[in-house]
């Protein structure tokens, strides 16, 4: 299957985006979420650097470009709707730009942790 047939499998929203989840490819550590367009999605596909699109500054941006925190490409994988995207990487420093190695380390939100077998 070609890049052009991947890529047409992907239900893009109406802003022409699709949401990536960027996971560690070895320890499965969710890192961060940011947006794609075709053409992102294209260049990662291609590359083997993820790159995304910038909604606040409307322009692409390949992870680690100013900061030298890369992404690898490791896998890539389209969900069962078609409209999210899972890529697995190797990171090479911190993935938020905050400057921490996850963008999920921030607000506890405390859930009522559910136990299976009370239902």
């Amino acid at each position: 299957m070609s890049v052009d047939e991947r890529i047409a499998r992907v239900t893009f929203g109406e802003d022409g985006l699709v949401a990536a989840i960027v996971q560690q490819w070895d320890t499965r550590e969710v890192l961060m979420m940011a947006w794609m367009d075709a053409e992102a999605l294209r260049r990662t596909l291609t590359e083997g650097r993820v790159t995304y699109w910038s909604r606040s500054r409307q322009e692409y941006w390949r992870k680690g470009d100013t900061s030298g925190h890369a992404q690898y490409v490791r896998g890539a994988r389209l969900d069962c709707d078609g409209d999210a995207i899972l890529l697995e990487v190797d990171q090479i420093g911190a993935a938020c730009h905050t400057g921490t190695r996850t963008c999920f380390d921030a607000d506890d939100l405390a859930p009522v942790v559910a136990d299976e077998a009370s239902g």
